[in-house]
C-alpha cells in the first residue's frame, strides 16, 4: 500500500522543491538579495557527524531559550523540548549539511556569504517519495489552520537533534547560566561552531546545528511511509498544499 499522507502537513510545491534541490549540489536556490544577477549555489553536503538515538524519540528543537534563564535561576523546572511525534527506529544517523555560497560586497569588502540550506538527519537510504511538516507530541492535526506551520523557536539561532530519552542529561551542558548568559560548556566542537553531548550511560547524543530564528521540521517519507529522512529548514516559506 503506497503512502499517502496528510494535506494539511503536505509539502506544497516550492517547499518540495527546496527540499530536493538543497542537497543537490550546483543547485541554484535563488538569487543575493538585492542582486538578482548573483545566484545562490549548493556548494556541497557535508557529513556533521554522526547521532545515536537508541530510544528512538528525537528531538528536534532548540537546546535552550531565554525563557530558561529565568526559570533555572529562580530553580523552575525548564521548559519540555520538542519532541517529534513520528518515531524513529533506534540506530546511529548521519547528521548532514547543506551549504550554500552566495557572495556579494559589504561596505567595500567581499563577502563569501557562505550559508546552511538545510540539515538532514539521515534515517535511511530509500527514496523519498513526498514531504510532511513534522508535528511535536502535543501537537494536534485537528487545530492546524491553513497556511500553518508548526515549528520550533530559537532565541539563539541554534537547534539540534538529540535522543528524547536522554534530554535532561544531554541539554544539562546548555542550561547553565551565569549573569543571564550560558555558561562555558564543555562540548565536542564540531565544523562551523556546531557542537555534540554524549550521554555514555545511554548510548545517546545531541548535535547542535545552525537554525536562524528556530525552523520547519519536515519528514522524508518512502513509498511505503517510512520516514527516511528529517530536514530542519529556516527562513523558507513552508509552502504548503
Amino acid at each position: 500500500m503506497e503512502w499517502a499522507g496528510n494535506a494539511r502537513l503536505a509539502a506544497g510545491p516550492e517547499a518540495t522543491w527546496y527540499l530536493e534541490a538543497a542537497f543537490t549540489p550546483g543547485a541554484h536556490l535563488g538569487t543575493v538579495y538585492d542582486d538578482p544577477t548573483t545566484p545562490v549555489v549548493v556548494t556541497g553536503v557535508e557529513e556533521l557527524t554522526t547521532l545515536r538515538v537508541p530510544s528512538g524519540r528525537l528531538v528536534v528543537d532548540a537546546p535552550w531559550d531565554d525563557d530558561d534563564v529565568w526559570r533555572y535561576e529562580k530553580g523552575l523546572p525548564t521548559r519540555p523540548p520538542r519532541e517529534l511525534a513520528v518515531s524513529i527506529p533506534p540506530g546511529v544517523y548521519r547528521v548532514e549539511i547543506a551549504w550554500t555560497a552566495g557572495p556579494y560586497e559589504f561596505f567595500g569588502e567581499h563577502v563569501d556569504g557562505v550559508e546552511c540550506a538545510a540539515t538532514r538527519l539521515c534515517i535511511s537510504d530509500d527514496p523519498v517519495v513526498g514531504w510532511e511538516m513534522g508535528l511535536g507530541v502535543d501537537e494536534d492535526i485537528d487545530q492546524l489552520q491553513a497556511g500553518d506551520e508548526p515549528r520550533f523557536f530559537s532565541d539563539a539561532n541554534v537547534g539540534c537533534f538529540a535522543d528524547a530519552g536522554a534530554w535532561t542529561t544531554l541539554s544539562a551542558p546548555f542550561r547553565t547560566f551565569v549573569d543571564g548568559m550560558p555558561a562555558p560548556r564543555d562540548t565536542e566542537q564540531l565544523a562551523d561552531g556546531c557542537e555534540r553531548v554524549r550521554d555514555e550511560s545511554q548510548q545517546a547524543d545531541l548535535v547542535t546545528f545552525g537554525a536562524e530564528s528556530g525552523g520547519v521540521v519536515w519528514l522524508g517519507r518512502t513509498e511505503a511511509g517510512d520516514v527516511a529522512a528529517i530536514v530542519v529548514t529556516s527562513g523558507m516559506a513552508g509552502a504548503t498544499a
